[in-house]
Order: structure tokens, then sequence, then C-alpha cells
């Protein structure tokens, strides 16, 4: 039976037990795609040594997730208004999973890639349902604030979790079980999804416009595509030539959604300040996690010569006082102006990303030190900016709003692995050239030693012992050059973030949700479904 829900006066309606179990349930998926996230990372070495995927390959088996999910999300967040959102979550629930079995039966680089593209289609409907299904479970400000923590903190102990399971993983079976995780908790999901999750659906929700999705991965893929080779490469008549194509595509989508009624992503939103703002530096600070991510994993296995499972466990403290800022924010923003806590956190990971950039091959001090640090501090900022996101724009457009936030969350992660990922290759071709290598090195396993370091390490174990040895002190240099190059521009761009949202957040005071009264609380146009 379809029932309204009630609304206390004022238009806020407090949770009860079956949101906060619904809560749990939807952190779910957060908790599955940080996993899926961070265990990647760590299974990079030994699916690099059985698929020898070229760097290239590599690049996008990590990051064509990112982008699929990313020129998705907006388009699955009205999908979600339209057709209902926990209708559109258990759908995508279960394409995950059966997508997360391919990847793990992948056996080859092209079989992985089109795996992960398929993870990023049916991950595309998971985040903007969750994000809007809480948004509309609670409507009480205090409530809704320490719910998105929550859901935050699931991306967090999937980062603490993911490198303990998939540090076990993979030491007893094969790089592709790091996968398998997802499918039990998918199935969770579908199990209890039905009796503590409601069924929300707007009444206003446009129409999905399939031309505007169609432009959106045609800019994104070929800017993508030229970015990378630039960074890598340098510039050239085809990376230039992607690059001018993406953007004229893009201008193109811009056009066409001022023209529409119904536009796939709502540019009215970013007349908001705060939303703009708030987005901007939601997008760079996963851009700077996701490549600190990216660098840390491969240092920890590959330079110092950690196994899977000890390499996880370095990050762990990282990942845990991440949970613990999120729980903070509460109260942080009772007492402090959100504006405040964001600039501070940016400008306190920018210090953290120098710490990465001093690090060198005698020891993993540093490098972790600076990666927990940078956990502590983003991770509140990253909470208070999507509040700002959801508070910032009209009720009935949640699930675009949600979407959009999500979009700049998974497009940050992808380009920062994608662009930083793509300057560390440079440097560490760079720093092979010549005769960096050993001497009597065969052709083919030269070429590969300078294309990765995963592939300096295989070559390394057919050559004797003092040969093995130059060419592994050459490449983990190499690659330590690269990754300190990479955290010094993240640290730049860190530190501009904190100088804009100085600027452009410092109005709104400490608690300002508490007097917004309906911000963020479905309007009369929202029809809540219980069934």
């Amino acid at each position: 039976m379809e029932t309204e829900k009630e609304a206390a006066p004022g238009g806020a309606r407090r949770a009860g037990a079956r949101e906060w179990g619904g809560l749990v349930l939807l952190a779910l998926p957060a908790l599955v795609i940080a996993m899926d996230f961070s265990v990647l990372h760590l299974a990079v070495p030994h699916l690099s040594a059985d698929l020898d995927p070229t760097s290239t390959q590599m690049l996008w088996i990590v990051d064509v997730y990112g982008f699929l999910i990313a020129g998705l999300l907006v388009p699955m967040g009205t999908v979600g208004d339209r057709i209902g959102r926990r209708r559109l979550l258990l759908a995508g629930a279960a394409a995950f999973g059966a997508a997360s079995v391919l990847a793990a039966m992948a056996t080859g680089p092209e079989m992985l890639i089109a795996a992960r593209a398929l993870l990023g289609v049916t991950g595309a409907t998971l985040l903007p349902s969750t994000m809007s299904l809480i948004t509309t479970m609670f409507t009480d400000p205090g409530q809704r604030r320490l719910a998105i923590a929550v859901w935050s903190g699931g991306f967090m102990a999937g980062g603490v979790v993911g490198p303990l399971v998939g540090g076990v993983l993979l030491e007893y079976f094969w790089w592709g079980s790091v996968f398998l995780p997802a499918v039990p908790v998918m199935a969770a999901l579908i199990a209890f999804g039905p009796f503590l999750v409601p069924e929300y659906r707007s009444a206003s929700a446009g129409r999905v416009d399939a031309p505007s999705i169609a432009l959106a991965m045609a800019a994104i893929l070929p800017a993508v595509y030229g970015i990378k080779e630039t960074a890598k490469d340098g510039p050239g008549a085809v990376p230039l030539l992607a690059l001018a194509a993406g953007a004229l595509i893009g201008w193109v989508f811009v056009r066409r959604q001022r023209r529409l009624a119904e536009p796939l992503l709502d540019l009215r939103l970013f007349a908001a300040r705060e939303f703009s703002a708030s987005l901007g530096a939601q997008t760079a600070g996963l851009f700077a996690l996701g490549a600190a991510t990216f660098f840390t994993m491969q240092y920890l296995q590959m330079v110092i010569g950690l196994s899977p499972l000890a390499a996880g466990l370095w990050t762990v403290p990282g990942m845990l006082l991440g949970v613990v800022g999120n729980l903070l924010v509460p109260m942080l923003a009772r007492r402090v102006p959100p504006g405040a806590v964001v600039t501070w956190a940016f400008a306190a990971a920018a210090g953290s990303l120098l710490l990465v950039a001093a690090a060198g091959t005698s020891g993993p001090a540093l490098a972790v030190a600076g990666f927990t640090l940078l956990n502590l501090v983003i991770n509140p900022a990253m909470v208070l900016t999507y509040d700002l996101i959801l508070t910032s724009a009209p009720p009935e457009r949640a699930g675009a709003a949600a979407g959009a936030a999500e979009t700049g969350n998974e497009l940050g992660v992808a380009l920062g692995v994608a662009i930083t990922g793509s300057i560390g290759t440079a440097v560490y071709r760079r720093m092979l050239a010549g005769d960096a290598l050993p001497d009597g090195l065969p052709a083919e396993a030269a070429a590969s030693a300078r294309d990765t370091l995963g592939g300096a390490v295989a070559a390394a174990e057919g050559l004797s012992g003092a040969s093995a040895e130059r060419l592994l002190d050459a490449a983990r240099e190499a690659f330590v050059q690269g990754m300190q190059l990479a955290s010094v521009l993240l640290a730049v761009l860190l530190a501009a973030v904190a100088a804009t949202t100085g600027v452009l957040l410092r109005r709104r005071p400490a608690a300002a949700a508490a007097q917004e009264g309906p911000e963020g609380v479905p309007s009369g146009r929202e029809a809540a479904l219980d069934r």
C-alpha cells in the first residue's frame, strides 16, 4: 500500500529504527566500491605478472571504472528519481555482483578492462540511489548530517577492510579473487533492501535524454586519452586532436543542456556558489586521494618490498583515522563554520602530500605518515562538502544533485589516477632511458622494464644477482622520482583549493543546517512510497 510519509511541523521528520537500519544497508555499496578501489591497487603487481598489461592498459584497468561511472551517475540519478530509487538500487546490486564475477575470471587485459567498464556502468546505479535515499529518509538536518557521515564511513570502512581482505586473498588465491567479496555483500543488499529501505520517486523527475548521455561520454573519454598521452609522451598530434574533440563535444553537451526543458545535468545548480565550490573541492580532494592511494600501494610492495598483506596493514591506520575524522564532523559543524573546516582540511592535506614527496627508497615511514594524515584531514572535508551540495539543491532535484556529487567524486578519483599516473610513467621512462639498465638485458625484457615498475620486477627475476639488483635499484628510484613529482603537484593543487574555499565558503555559519528548516527535505512533489 502506498502512503505519504508523515512530516513534523517545519518539514522535518525524525528518523526511526527502520531508517537507521536502512542506513546500514545503504552503506554497503559504499563499502564495496571502496574495497574494489583499494584491493585493485593492491592487486596491481600480481595482475601485472599474470596478464602482462602495457602501462596504458594498466591505467585503463584502474580508471575505466571511474570514467564510466562518472559519465552515467547523473542520468542514473534521474532514472532513480523517475522509476524509484530503491528499484534502481536493487537492480544495480544484482548487475554489480555479476560484473564482479566476470572481472574475477578475466584471462587477459582486454577482458579485465571490459569487466571493469561493466562494473562502472552497474556501479553508476548504486551511488546516486544511496545518497538521494539518505536525503529523503533523514529529513532532520542534524540526523541527515550524521547519516551522511555514517554513509561516508562506509567508504572508509571499505578502505580499512579492503587491504586486509585483499592481502589475505592475494596470499592464498589468484589476483581475481579480490573482486569476489562484492558478491555476498550485494546479495545481502538484495535480500534485505525491500524490508529496510523505503521506495522513493519524484513526481517531477525529468526524462532521461539519451543524446546527452552519449555526448557526455564522448566528451570525457577522448579528453582523458589526450591528457594521459600528453602527460606520458608530451604533446603530439593525436593527443591534441583528442583534447580538442573532447572540448568541442563538451561545448555541444553544455549547449544542449541549456536548451532542454529537462536537462541531463541541470546547469542551474551551479548558480549556487556553495554547490559549485563544494563540488569543485570534493572533486579535487578525491583526485588527490585516488592518486595517493595508487602510488602508495605500488610503492609499499614494489619499492619497499612488502607482501600484499603487510602493505595493506601499513595503510590501515590512515583508513581508521579517516573513519574517526568522519565521525567528528557533526561535533565540528556545531562549533566551527563548515567553510573553515573545509579550508583548513585542504591546507593540511597539502602538507601531508609534501611528506609523501619526501619519501625515498629506504623505508616506508614518510610515505605512510603522509598517506595517514591525508586520510585523516580530507575525509571530514568530503562529508561537509557532500552536505553543502545536497542542501544547496532544490529538494525535488536531490537525485540529480547526488548524481552530480558522485560524478565529481568518481571523475576526481579516475582523473587523479590517470593524470598523475601518466606523469609518474613519463618520469619513470625518462629516468630509465639510455644506459640506466644493466648491459646484456634482452630487448624484450628491457622494453618491459622501461614501461612499468612491475615489468622491471619481472625482468629482474631472469637476471643474475648483481644485474638484477642494479635493474631494481634504477627502476625503484625512477618510480619514486615520479611519485615525488606527482605529490608536489598535488600539494600545489590542494593549497589552491584551500585558498579558493576560504573565499567562497566563508559566509555559512556553524550549525547552519540546524536553522535551515525544510532545506534538504522532500517537497510535496516527492512521493514516498512505503512497501
